[in-house]
Order: structure tokens, then sequence, then C-alpha cells
């Protein structure tokens, strides 16, 4: 429990050197898929801001690639890679909690232990309000796109990943 403790003081230490609210909210039940967190939250599945790492290849091997897209919307790696302008490879949860100091389903846009790759889906800018993990499974932030791209200075990219034919 006190690491949970420590990766929300991480979150709530970010907000406060941005310039930001302390918006962050404990909730009883999971807030780890975004349905869970729209369903806790009250708000739609787009409104969540889903944090997707992957492990880059090459040079900068040692940092996440931290994808902030909406929880609507599914992140094309290839998309991605091409923005960042490397490859990347799936993260199984021990790296994520390693190089980001979030558990899979915790982990939040700022407050990481080593600084992430970022980027921002262009989705999400269409939106007037989005929550985002807050360092654990039960914890969220409330924010606007353009204050998570000012706190984050996340690139704005298109990432979706284009629905599959039914």
């Amino acid at each position: 429990m006190s690491e949970q403790l420590g990766s929300v003081a991480r979150v709530r230490a970010a907000l406060s050197a941005a310039g930001h609210p302390d918006t962050i909210t404990e909730f009883p039940a999971s807030t780890r898929t975004a349905a869970d967190a729209a369903a806790a939250v009250g708000c739609t599945v787009a409104q969540i801001a889903k944090s997707i790492v992957f492990r880059p290849v090459g040079d900068h091997a040692g940092r996440a690639a931290v994808i902030i897209t909406s929880g609507a919307n599914r992140v094309d790696p290839a998309k991605a890679a091409a923005a960042l302008g490397m490859k990347l490879t799936r993260a199984d949860a021990d790296w994520v909690r390693a190089t980001t100091g979030f558990a899979i389903g915790g982990v939040a846009p700022i407050g990481h232990i080593t600084p992430p790759l970022l980027l921002l889906d262009e989705d999400l800018l269409a939106l007037d309000t989005i929550w985002a993990a807050a360092g654990t499974p039960t914890n969220v932030f409330q924010t606007t796109p353009a204050e998570l791209r000012r706190i984050t200075g996340a690139p704005v990219a298109d990432i979706k990943a284009a629905d599959k034919p039914a």
C-alpha cells in the first residue's frame, strides 16, 4: 500500500509543479480499465485518457514510450512508432513498473520515475474534460486536453487503430 501512496504522491507533486490543481480522486472500485474508470467517474469512455506503454528498441530502450489515448481508441503500434521515429515492442508488467514506477492500470501521464517518451492522441483534443490515471488502479485526476498537453509536453499524433471490419 505504501508503494501505491508513493505513486499518487508523485502524480500530486507533478501536478503541483506544473501549476495544475490537485484534482485527484480515489474511487472504491477499480478504475483499471477505461470502462471501469468511466463508470466510476460518470463520463464517457472516450473521456478517459488511458496511458498505453510500449518498450522502445534501440537508443531509447531504457525509457517507456507512453501513448496517452482516448479510452474509446485502440493504439496502432505502427502509427505510434512512426510518430516517435523508432521501433516499439510490447512492454510487460514488470518492465512497465520498473521504468514508470506505476503498475499497469494505474500508469499516469505524469510523475514517472524515468522521463518517458510521450504521444497524445489527437482525438482527445476534441473533448472538454478528461480523466487520467493518478498512480493506482483506483485514483484518477481531472483535466482538459489542453492542460494535459501543457503539463506533459507530449506531441499530438494520429495513433488510433482503424476499426476492424465486422
